[in-house]
């Protein structure tokens, strides 16, 4: 009985390292010191947790069209502060500002801000969740 209750510890322990290794450190993926502003037609949204996800079409001072990767907050604080899955659309010109990716040729941002100038749609990120 003991050796079972130590080998089921034991399983515990490597699934909980597991779940913890899977989630990436935001200083190793992002220049937390810098900020870039990108705007461009929204793609693709992906309302989830523990990241929200947005795709945006910015063209490049080239003519180029570039698709970028906007990473969120979760769903569930983002539902919080009044924003869901039906509060942007595909389609929508967005205004986002972040911390750009490491890594410049993933065209990724972690988002601080996102705007859509149409309307009036302004969020930021809340300031206790700017080193989580």
């Amino acid at each position: 009985m003991m050796r079972r209750m130590a080998a089921l510890v034991a399983a515990c322990g490597c699934l909980v390292g597991a779940h913890t290794y899977a989630h990436h450190s935001f200083p190793g993926s992002y220049f937390e010191d810098r900020t870039i502003t990108i705007q461009g037609e929204l793609v693709q949204i992906v309302f989830r947790n523990p990241h929200s996800f947005v795709q945006v079409m910015v063209k490049e001072p080239n003519g180029s069209l570039v698709r970028y990767a906007g990473e969120w907050i979760g769903a569930s604080e983002l539902g919080r502060q009044g924003v869901t899955a039906a509060t942007l659309k595909n389609g929508d010109f967005v205004v986002i500002s972040g911390m750009p990716g490491r890594n410049p040729t993933d065209h990724r941002v972690r988002m601080t801000s996102l705007r859509r100038p149409k309307d009036g749609f302004d969020w930021k990120i809340p300031s206790d969740r700017m080193m989580n």
